[in-house]
């Protein structure tokens, strides 16, 4: 259970990276298919475009899972914690009224509710 939890903590830390990441892809112009057959098997535009749809998918994914949990606290706890990092462990356990081996249980729930949704096959 603790690899998983680290496993999914680790996920949603790169959440913020790979909607960066697209964001950085989706300001860089198109790719023109010029119908010069290339030496190698893909071209660069054919790998940046498998790029942009694995980044898509991935964040997608993410979000849907983020999506299903109604948990106020657990909504907390992943976004404005995990994926944010707007808050500090002390500071977080203040916001939710918690001590802090609570915050810890509660964090850890929170992880593993989403897991169930995320469907990836990265866990």
């Amino acid at each position: 259970m603790h690899q998983d939890v680290k496993k999914i903590r680790n996920l949603l830390k790169q959440y913020s990276k790979l909607k960066r990441d697209l964001a950085t892809f989706n300001q860089v112009s198109s790719p023109s298919f010029d119908g010069i057959s290339s030496h190698s098997s893909r071209n660069s535009a054919e790998s940046r475009l498998i790029n942009h749809v694995d980044l898509s998918y991935q964040l997608k994914e993410v979000e849907d899972a983020l999506n299903v949990i109604d948990d106020p606290q657990y909504q907390f706890i992943l976004h404005d914690y995990i994926i944010e990092k707007r808050f500090s462990r002390n500071e977080a356990c203040q916001q939710l009224s918690v001590s802090v081996s609570k915050f810890n249980y509660l964090k850890n729930r929170a992880l593993l509710t989403f897991s169930k949704y995320y469907q990836c096959d990265m866990l």
